[in-house]
């Protein structure tokens, strides 16, 4: 399906949120006829209309998914959130109606290069760290998918100088078809979102997507250290670009004694000390290696790509300081959102920490999570739907103690009261935020909001 294909076509859109918005009116533009969707039977028409002006024109159902609306469609736009196999979609795909997803719906309107990165944790650092690389050498530069900002928002004002770095989820790679980057990057593997792709294998095949339509002279850039991708790597025909925080690559980038050094063309350079990053921890100086191997694949130069590394902060949300009071650092890592983010947080912590987790159940299981906070934690503050689960797991391990709190705020405080001078405290979750919050980014927005308001 092109572009031009959609000039008449009655499309579906599914879902009313931000990706709904954003498709609405990347395909409004193109002369689409909407029929907008969504399942949520207590809200009204009128609602839907006033929630931006891209649904002020076409029809609208809500609720069950009616089969006489369903028959007008030509295709159906799902936003990333709504699973393959619920039964409106497979209702969908019963009815031999093309499904896109959000990404390959903004790859076909899109022009210029690309570049994208998925895998289970670091992707929003990686993303937003690439987009800084690439800004030191091209003009038009835009950073979109997963990290916030849909793809189908930017697509119609890029060019062929645009370049384009994407953080593309699991479930976007569900719906892609033709999206083909130039360069690609799975930074990890670990158990994540089965209660949506059911088994890892499946989990796997998603992330994997990512590369398929790359030819063989594309880059794919690949975590050595990652069992699964080290496998997958080594059987591929693509130009394969190793990083690796535990030894030394040929092609590619490693971290030794606290330097960040790039093999190429028989040739090894130093990039960069970890000192001078912004970014603490062992898996930052992976994303820093992903996100240099990108950028230096697609034409930055070495001193650009040192000189964006340097200037590059956290991204909100991901270990990202908050304060200092009374001598005590408070950190947000609301993006750690399963068991391995959270693991990546705990280790990075210098100094004795209370740690706030719980949250949503995504299938997930906690115990390698715990062990690596035996010796981190002073104390693990649990909230949310996870919290006996996370104490059972607790209990296996010998850790202790443990505390449930009914909410953050109430976490946040007593965190406070229980920390002294030169220790810290970490929200990272491990756990979706789902149920308690909107989204991740509410979670931590309450959690700095809590924090800052301790000063008072």
């Amino acid at each position: 399906m092109k572009k031009t294909d959609f000039k008449g076509k009655r499309v579906l859109i599914f879902g009313t949120g931000k990706s709904g918005i954003a498709a609405a009116k990347l395909l409004a533009g193109a002369g689409a006829d909407l029929l907008i969707y969504d399942g949520k039977a207590e809200l009204k028409e009128e609602e839907i209309r006033e929630k931006d002006p891209a649904f002020s024109e076409g029809e609208i159902c809500i609720g069950e998914l009616k089969p006489e609306f369903l028959d007008k469609a030509g295709a159906a736009i799902l936003s990333p959130g709504v699973p393959l196999d619920c039964p409106e979609a497979l209702r969908i795909k019963e009815k031999q109606i093309p499904i896109l997803g959000e990404i390959e719906l903004g790859y076909l309107f899109g022009s210029g290069r690309l570049a994208a990165i998925t895998g289970t944790n670091g992707k929003t650092t990686t993303t937003a760290l690439t987009g800084e690389l690439l800004k030191r050498h091209f003009r038009d530069v835009r950073v979109v998918g997963n990290i916030g900002i849909p793809y189908t928002e930017e697509a119609a004002s890029m060019t062929e100088a645009t370049v384009t770095a994407a953080e593309i989820s699991s479930f976007q790679l569900e719906t892609a078809d033709t999206f083909h980057p130039e360069a690609s990057a799975i930074l990890n593997i670990t158990p994540d979102h089965l209660d949506r792709h059911h088994t890892m294998e499946a989990y796997i095949k998603a992330k994997e997507r990512i590369t398929e339509n790359q030819t063989p002279s594309e880059v794919l850039v690949l975590n050595y250290e990652d069992p699964v991708l080290r496998s997958f790597g080594e059987g591929m025909d693509r130009r394969v670009v190793w990083f690796s925080s535990a030894q030394r690559v040929e092609n590619g980038l490693f971290t030794e004694n606290g330097t960040i050094y790039v093999s190429r063309e028989n040739k090894t350079e130093a990039l960069i000390d970890t000192k001078e990053l912004k970014i603490i921890g062992r898996h930052n100086w992976e994303n820093a290696m992903a996100a240099s191997a990108i950028a230096l694949s697609m034409g930055v130069t070495m001193e650009e790509v040192r000189e964006g590394l340097k200037a590059f902060s956290a991204v909100p949300h991901r270990i990202e300081f908050v304060a200092e009071i009374d001598g005590v650092l408070y950190y947000n890592d609301s993006k750690g959102t399963n068991p391995d983010a959270a693991i990546r947080a705990i280790t990075s912590m210098d100094r004795p920490t209370i740690l706030i987790g719980g949250g949503y159940d995504k299938g997930s299981e906690y115990n390698e999570w715990i062990r690596e906070c035996k010796g981190r934690a002073k104390k693990l503050l649990l909230i949310g739907q996870t919290r006996e689960k996370i104490r059972e797991a607790c209990d296996a391990e010998g850790f202790s103690p443990v505390e449930f709190c009914e909410t953050l705020e109430e976490a946040v405080k007593k965190a406070a009261k229980e920390t002294n001078e030169g220790e810290a405290v970490l929200l990272s979750p491990a756990c979706a935020s789902w149920g308690m919050f909107k989204n991740y980014e509410e979670r931590g927005d309450l959690f700095k909001e809590y924090v800052l308001a301790l000063k008072k």
